[in-house]
């Protein structure tokens, strides 16, 4: 019977210390991952307005999960990370028309494309707000810059 209880206290004790614990993770670490549900808060007669999780997250480095729309040219420093996959990239003419399930990523170094239908997690730091690139002319309203991705 002694066995059962100190089993028991050890067990209550471990689960107290890993609640103790994870309760002490740095603010930035449980903030720094980004969905596409939480790009923007409303829609209105002028656009879409950017979350107030965007607008506190703008200029620091952020983790983001979707899928590489197929790019331009085979060799480019930047794709469209898309929510879903994609046959086509999803270019606009004016960010009047930025469809609210995408989001540009200019890599900090060439990397290899991968197929559009693998999940992959881009890491860079967000920028927001209307930006024409101007090698492309490509119009964007949220970027990750100095950014990697990786496959999940």
């Amino acid at each position: 019977m002694t066995r059962n209880i100190i089993t028991r206290r050890h067990c209550l004790a471990g689960l107290a210390a890993g609640f103790s614990l994870s309760t002490l993770q740095p603010a930035w670490a449980a903030s720094s991952e980004l969905s596409f549900d939480e790009l923007y808060s409303s829609f209105s007669a002028l656009g879409l307005e950017f979350s107030d999780k965007v607008k506190q997250m703008t200029g620091q480095k952020i983790g983001i999960q979707g899928f590489m729309a197929p790019p331009l040219k085979a060799e480019a420093q930047f794709f469209v990370l898309t929510q879903i996959p994609m046959a086509l990239c999803p270019f606009c003419s004016t960010d009047a028309d930025w469809p609210d399930n995408i989001m540009v990523v200019y890599l900090d170094r060439k990397q290899t494309f991968t197929d559009p239908n693998q999940r992959i997690e881009a890491r860079g730091v967000l920028e927001r707000g209307s930006w024409t690139d101007p090698e492309t002319g490509f119009v964007s309203q949220l970027r990750l810059r100095e950014a990697r991705f990786s496959t999940v």
